[in-house]
């Protein structure tokens, strides 16, 4: 809800714009009697806004109820609720306290790329034409260089696209010693002399947040493009 003085203000500046003080009133739901009306309590509370403005700068972590403390002393008799409305009209709220994230110590560490084709990352982004059609696009990185190894744009992208890109690049650059990703990709027409793995023997290519030297990534000499 649009509170009168912001509904008159909204008035004026209609009339400023060349509309008639009827139509901009009848528009913003104010009365004509009162489009010119200037009010006399923001300068009736002028002196408690300037204290407040001062104690806030001095006691920057305090609130309005330590600040009413304050103003009672230097003479300023403000209730507890308008004290709490002007200390939020000008805007001298506390921010809160954002917790700060803890990190797990036993949490294990990805691995830092050492020389360039060594990490890739490859991450899914999504975007909408100016029609509203969704598109997803699929980003390959090298982690060393940050150099785009592969932009591939669609409608939707299924695993097999995602193994076709991935063995496009292995054959041009060859097989990096990591993979990593949020999502895990099965592995299957990617394997030795251009043969399926079974099922069973599938192994994903890894996820970034797991990945460690333990981790399950896919090594160099199982990462092997199609024939």
């Amino acid at each position: 809800m649009v509170s009168a003085p912001a509904r008159r203000i909204a008035a004026l500046y209609a009339v400023e714009r060349g509309i008639s003080q009827r139509r901009a009133c009848a528009l913003m739901q104010v009365a004509r009697s009162s489009l010119l009306y200037i009010p006399t309590l923001p300068q009736k509370n002028a002196p408690v806004t300037r204290a407040m403005h001062r104690l806030s700068r001095q006691y920057p972590r305090y609130g309005s109820r330590r600040i009413r403390v304050f103003l009672k002393r230097e003479g300023f008799v403000v209730g507890k609720e308008k004290c709490s409305r002007l200390w939020a009209e000008q805007g001298l709220q506390v921010p809160r306290k954002r917790p700060r994230r803890k990190v797990a110590a036993s949490r294990p560490r990805p691995l830092a790329p050492a020389k360039a084709n060594s990490v890739w990352s490859y991450d899914f982004v999504f975007d909408a034409c100016a029609n509203g059609q969704q598109i997803k696009c699929l980003t390959v990185v090298d982690e060393f260089t940050r150099e785009a190894l592969a932009i591939d744009v669609a409608g939707s992208i299924r695993s097999g696209r995602v193994i076709e890109i991935l063995s496009r690049l292995i054959s041009v650059r060859g097989a990096p010693r990591y993979l990593r990703s949020d999502n895990v990709l099965n592995a299957r027409g990617i394997c030795k002399k251009g043969k399926s793995i079974p099922a069973k023997r599938n192994k994903p290519f890894g996820s970034y947040k797991e990945q460690t030297q333990q981790s399950s990534v896919l090594p160099r000499n199982e990462i092997l493009a199609r024939p």
